[in-house]
Formats: structure tokens, C-alpha cells, sequence
């Protein structure tokens, strides 16, 4: 992920900022295609259409991960954020109905705070938890309640947790029954009456004393897969709907971190949630637009549960580690050349911990964890968006020491955060020279400029490195404006690219769209994917172009011409096809990016096909238009049915179009 300052003055000084998809073209001209049917002997990867998953946007805490209470363990920088004492005087040592403090724990463990709360008046001293932009529960629903108790003085008898809307109705309550003075973890589970956007968590107390708090959570019953403590279920279901061939994560920028010390440790996000030691978010304070100073990473959801949701989802688990470099748009800071190798050995552990049989260290860490079973890694990266001698310098030493103990593992580096330009140049060359596998490529650009460079890698190197398209997603505006779009101009444009994309499958190996994500109240970067609040979600029209692509993906590239020219812009038409063998299918794929309707003909050579053509339709003639939580599906596909004629398919596509035509063989 790219970052605003050095964005500001790369990019906005573009012209056409502000784009239409609408092409300059006369109403019904005719063209005639030919597919030609004979095998190219180029595949489609599995991994051609995949998820890039990154904590932006509030995506885990607060998104995909289901816990509903912030800073449950008092762990944040200001160990009070997300509570509230409403009854009592912050800057008073007397207040009369109670207090709480937060209080060390002695030792060294990585859960460092907890919670001690005096009750002077049960009847007036009153706990709240805020949640992520408050918390989404639903009528009839079940939650289940978590926490760790512990009375230090006097005689707590009992804890009341209530679910309260903004004017303190009750929706739903759980009532806890401390009995010790030692440390001791409390479930129990109650249902709420009434469907809430903002609720939030209200305690109060029987009894006066002192009571230790830590770990207070909530988390829905009815989570992904019904897994206790897991993800929100919804979520995820528009991510396995994708049908992704790998899931790529932590991030993004969130890999590298703001400093060394502030990067991501994968070894701090597995084994006991309560252990895992959290982390303040890169994106916190990054864009002035939208200041996010309460964005922490619980780390509930972790490596493991990443691994966990590729399993899931059927997609291949695609890592990325920092490679002893912080952000450059930051600090820059470089772990020296002969510090380096905790780094690496994070880098061979986690192979270790992903593929590793239960009698390896870190195999046996994933087997306590509930997976005996390795989870078969293929792909691991190094670095995100680095550039310049001192990646390529570092990315060497830790390719010898992959290679050298896991020569299987399939190796991905970076070309850095641009595109094109100096970095981009230096990058490619570097790697080519060091036979590098495939190479990540991030582009945020105008949607003029994804239909332009549909043919970007036509000319890309047969025997070179593959290609890796990372991140990249039209901006509506500038590269990080806030005022970005998910309209039709950019997703048609984004179809547009991906033609090319598929028709260069023997270069272009990986693809995915970003951000995924975004919380409609917490957001930090736009355009994404998908956006959600506390109770619901939905997939863009980038989110629909890609699940096109995806679920038609097929396994074999075959030949679309005109005139003997692949279609790449003509008349403002771009074109695809695939063979699936899985189906038995032919599945071409049109992008009408005119304003007018484009009548096409498409024959088959010498082969004679019969029968039914199942036709998907997307298309929108407002540019501007886009998907929102009260019309979700406004721009989604229409299902429909042609009949093949002399063995020819004859269609009118729509302006603004992409189809999809599935032809059985």
C-alpha cells in the first residue's frame, strides 16, 4: 500500500483525474471475431485471481475479525481507550460511586495490563465499552461472553454485563458470579432482543470492593464456520464466494511497520490469544484526512487463523515478511547486514510452522493450536513495496537461505511501489539478473490508464520472472484522495486490464485487487473492495468485476482475433477467452467500454458448436454509479441465455458492458 506524501506530488499532477469510461463510439458497429480452439499450451494458474488481505480500513479488529470489544485487555498506548466511566470525574481521586485504574502485571509476559475497579456505590458506578464505531448485534441472536475475574478486596458478589442502545435500553444481559480472589476465566452467553447498529457494553456491580478485570470479550455465536472466538461470518462469505486461488497477507505496509521495532512479527500472533502482544497500527495517524489514533492490532486474528481462512476458502496461503527494512515512505530504518539474521530464521520458521510435521518446534506449535495437518505452503514473499540496493542486497541473502533448506518453495520479491520509473526499472533488472520467480507489481492509477496498458505485458519477457499483480485498483480522483470512488468508470476499467492480464496467463501468474476492505465509519484509504458497517456488507462493482473473472477463470488460454489483431481497445472493445476442462467450456469474456452498443459475431473455425450459451451481464450506462449499503446489488451481473447459430454466437453487447459468454464443448 502506497503512502500520501510522496503520492501527493508523484500523482497529482495528473491529468485526467477525473475520468469516464465512456469511449467515442458509433451506435452498432459490427464485429466479426474468430476463436480459434486449438491449445496455446498456455495454463491458467490456479492462483490467477486471488485476495490481497491487509489491517486497513479497520479490516480485522472491528471487520473480520468478530471480537466486539475494544481493548479488551487494557493493552493500548492509553490503556483506557474504548471505556468510559460516565459516572465519575476523571480528574477527581474521590469520586464517590467508583473508579478503575489499569495495573501491571509483575513478570514478562506479553499481556501486560489489567483492569482493577473500585466500587464504592454499586448503585451509581457504571463500566462502558465503546466497541468499533459502536457494536452491530442482531434480534435473536446469540453472543457469547468472556472474561477474567479475579476480587482483590472487599466483597464483589456479582458482575451485570448488559448490550444498551443510545438510550440505555437493555437488548440483551448476562449476569457473573465471582467467587475467588485468584485469577479465573468466567463464560457464559446470552441472546439480544432487538437489532442494534451502535450498542454498546454497559457493567455493573453487586457489592463493594476492589475486582480485577482482564480480557472482558464478545464475540457473535455465529461466527465463520460456527468457531468460537472466529470471524464475522458474512465477511467471509463474500471472500469464499470469490472462489480466490491464494490469499495474500498481512498487508501491505502493515508488514513492514513505521519503524523496525513497530513491524510485524508473525511469532507474536500465534499460540494463546491472550498472549499475543498487540501492536498500535500503522495506518493509525498516517493520513491527515483520517486520523484513526484507537487502530491496534489484537492480533486475534494471527497468522494461524490466516492459514485457518486460505484452508477455508480454498485458496493457496501467499505470506509476505519484512525483510529487515521499515516502511520507506517512513523511517526507512535498515537492520544492518549482519543483524539480519533473526529475520531470516522468522522467515524459515515460519515454512516450518506452515508445513512442518508435529515432532518440528514450530510444527508442533500449529498441531497444539488444532491443525496436526500442515498446511502445505507453496509461496512465501519477501519485502512489500521496497526498492533500491539495499532490498535486492537483503532479498539475496534470504533467498539462499529458503532455497538452500526449502528448494520447493516458490519465492516472491518486489519491484516497489510504483508502476514505472527509476525504482521500478532498478528493481526488474536486479531480480532478472538473480532468475527471481515472480515479482510483485503495484499500480494505483487513473482509470484511463488501466485501459491504455491492457496490453502492458504483451511485450513483458517470455523466459523472464512471472508476474505478480499485487495491489492495484483505479483511482476515481488521485492516488490516497479520500474522495476516491467504487463507480462503474473504474471497475469497467479494471475489467478492461484484466483482459490483459488473462491473455498474458504465461507471464501473469497472481492478481488481486486493494484494498479489500473498509469500515464505512473507520476507513483510511479508498477505493476498496468491500465495505461494511457493524451489521452489514457488500461487494462493489470491483468487487463483481472480480468475482467474474475469478469463478470463470477456466484453465487453458485459447485465441480471440479480429482481422487477425487481438482485441485490445479497438472501438473501445477489450477480449478474453478461456477453455475450462473442468466444465468442458469455452468462456470468452467482453469488455465494451463505449457508449454505444457493439453488435459482435463470433465464429469458431472449422469447429461446428451447438446449443445454448449462457450469457452474465454487467453493465451500468451511469459511470458514476456505484454498489451502497441500501442498493447492494445496483451494479451485478444479469444471467441470460443465447442460442449458438450456424455454429456462430451473435450478440448486441451493451455500452459500458463486460460479458461473459460460457459455451459447452
Amino acid at each position: 500500500m502506497l503512502v500520501i506524501g510522496v503520492l501527493a506530488a508523484s500523482f497529482l499532477g495528473c491529468k485526467d483525474q477525473v475520468t469516464n469510461t465512456s469511449e467515442t463510439s458509433p451506435a452498432n458497429l459490427e464485429h466479426h471475431l474468430v476463436v480459434d480452439l486449438k491449445d496455446t499450451g498456455i495454463k491458467i494458474q490456479p492462483t490467477m485471481y486471488g485476495i490481497f488481505f491487509e489491517d486497513i480500513n479497520f479490516a480485522a479488529d472491528g471487520g473480520l475479525y468478530a471480537e466486539m470489544i475494544k481493548n479488551r485487555s487494557f493493552e493500548f498506548t492509553l490503556p483506557k481507550i474504548g471505556w468510559v466511566e460516565p459516572n465519575s470525574d476523571r480528574h477527581s481521586f474521590n469520586n464517590q460511586s467508583g473508579i478503575m485504574s489499569v495495573v501491571k502485571y509483575g513478570g514478562e509476559g506479553t499481556n501486560h495490563n489489567f483492569a482493577r475497579v473500585e466500587v464504592r456505590d454499586p448503585q451509581g458506578y457504571v463500566l462502558i465499552n465503546e466497541g468499533f464505531k459502536g457494536m452491530g448485534v442482531h434480534e435473536g441472536a446469540q453472543y457469547d461472553l468472556s472474561l477474567k475475574a479475579a476480587k482483590h478486596s472487599g466483597d464483589i458478589q456479582k458482575i451485570h454485563f448488559q448490550l444498551v442502545d443510545s438510550l440505555d435500553q437493555v437488548l440483551g444481559e448476562a449476569t457473573i458470579l465471582p467467587d475467588g480472589r485468584d485469577w479465573k476465566t468466567y463464560d457464559t452467553s446470552f441472546t439480544v432482543f432487538k437489532t442494534e447498529m451502535k450498542a454498546k457494553a454497559k457493567i455493573t456491580f453487586e457489592g463493594k470492593g476492589e475486582i480485577d478485570l482482564d480480557m472482558i470479550s464478545l464475540f457473535p455465536k455465529d461466527t465463520w464456520k460456527g468457531r468460537e472466538k472466529g470471524l464475522r461470518k458474512d465477511l467471509v462469505q463474500l471472500l469464499a464466494d470469490l472462489h480466490p486461488g491464494f490469499l495474500r497477507f498481512p498487508g501491505g505496509c502493515v508488514v513492514e511497520g513505521r519503524t523496525l521495532a513497530r513491524r510485524y512479527q508473525w511469532k507474536k500472533t500465534v499460540g494463546d490469544i491472550e498472549d499475543r502482544e498487540i501492536l498500535i497500527n500503522r495506518w493509525n495517524t498516517e493520513f491527515a484526512h483520517r486520523p484513526a489514533p484507537d487502530y491496534y492490532q489484537s492480533f486475534g486474528l494471527g497468522f494461524f487463523e490466516y492459514f485457518q481462512l486460505s484452508e477455508d476458502i480454498g485458496a493457496q496461503p501467499l505470506p509476505i515478511l519484512g525483510c529487515g527494512m521499515a516502511c520507506q515512505f517512513n523511517t526507512g530504518e535498515l537492520a544492518p547486514m549482519d543483524e539480519l539474521g533473526p529475520y531470516v530464521q522468522d522467515a524459515l520458521d515460519l515454512i516450518e510452522f506452515a508445513n512442518g510435521d508435529m515432532n518440528t518446534a514450530w510444527g508442533k506449535v500449529r498441531a497444539e493450536m488444532g491443525h496436526p495437518e500442515p498446511f502445505n505452503m507453496k509461496y512465501i514473499g519477501i519485502g512489500n513495496e521496497q526498492w533500491g540496493p539495499a532490498y535486492i542486497e537483503r532479498y539475496m541473502v534470504f533467498e539462499q537461505a529458503i532455497k538452500s533448506r526449502y528448494p520447493e518453495i516458490v519465492i516472491v520479491s518486489g519491484s516497489g511501489p510504483f508502476p514505472e520509473g527509476d525504482y521500478f526499472e532498478y528493481g526488474w533488472d536486479q531480480l532478472k539478473k538473480l532468475n527471481a520467480e515472480i515479482v510483485d507489481e503495484h499500480y494505483y492509477r487513473p482509470p484511463q490508464w488501466f485501459r491504455e496498458n491492457a496490453d502492458r505485458y504483451d511485450s513483458y519477457d517470455r523466459n523472464g520472472p512471472k508476474v505478480f499483480a499485487g495491489e492495484y485498483a483505479a483511482q476515481s480522483v488521485a492516488t490516497a484522495s479520500p474522495e476516491n470512488r467504487n463507480n462503474w468508470d473504474c471497475a469497467l476499467s479494471e475489467a478492461a486490464f484484466m483482459t490483459g492480464l488473462e491473455r498474458n496467463a504465461d507471464v501473469v501468474y497472481l492478481t488481486s485487487y486493494a484494498p479489500l476492505m473498509a469500515h464505512a465509519e473507520g476507513w483510511q484509504w479508498t477505493p476498496d473492495m468491500i465495505w461494511f458497517n457493524n451489521l452489514q456488507s457488500f461487494g462493489t462493482a470491483n468487487y463483481q468485476v472480480q468475482k467474474m473473472f475469478s469463478t470463470h477463470a477456466g484453465t487453458d488460454l485459447l485465441s480471440i482475433t479480429e482481422n487477425g489483431e487481438e482485441l485490445i481497445g479497438q472501438d473501445g472493445l477489450y477480449a478474453t477467452v478461456v477453455k475450462d476442462a473442468t466444465t468442458n467450456e469455452i468462456i470468452i469474456k467482453v469488455v465494451n467500454t463505449s457508449n454505444g452498443q457493439q453488435h459482435i459475431s463470433i465464429g469458431f473455425g472449422d469447429e461446428v458448436l451447438k446449443g445454448k450459451v449462457g450469457v452474465l451481464t454487467l453493465a451500468m450506462d451511469d459511470p458514476q454509479a456505484e454498489n451502497s449499503f441500501a442498493d447492494p446489488l445496483k451494479i451485478s451481473p444479469k444471467e441470460s441465455v443465447l442460442e449458438l447459430k450456424k455454429s456462430k454466437l451473435d450478440a448486441l453487447l451493451p455500452p459500458q458492458a463486460l460479458v461473459i459468454y460460457r459455451i459447452n464443448i
